[in-house]
């Protein structure tokens, strides 16, 4: 009796992790679903304005921007070579970018 019942939990701990694993996958590929431009204000769950825009304090000038959100976090005034954009662009992503 131990060893079947030994089985049976086991199964179902192997059918409850691939269960878990199964709603991981579902929720990430969810979240990165978005496929407009400005998929990344509600991917990274960013305050917007009335026209959708993300509402961010630009690190670079210290001034609050309604901008686009690409879906790699890129504020759409991101410069490739810019070391406070590439770190708002970080923040984005990491979750502690300013906002208003």
């Amino acid at each position: 009796m131990d060893d079947r019942l030994e089985r049976v939990i086991r199964q179902q701990l192997r059918k409850a992790g691939r269960q878990f694993e199964e709603a991981k996958r579902a929720y990430a590929e969810g979240r990165t679903a978005p496929d407009e431009e400005n998929a990344g204000a509600e991917l990274y769950d960013l305050p917007t304005d009335e026209g959708g825009r993300a509402r961010v304090v630009c690190r670079r000038h210290a001034e609050r921007r309604s901008v686009t959100v690409d879906a790699e976090g890129r504020p759409d005034c991101f410069e490739p070579d810019h070391a406070d954009c590439e770190g708002c662009a970080e923040d984005v992503r990491d979750g502690y970018v300013e906002t208003w």
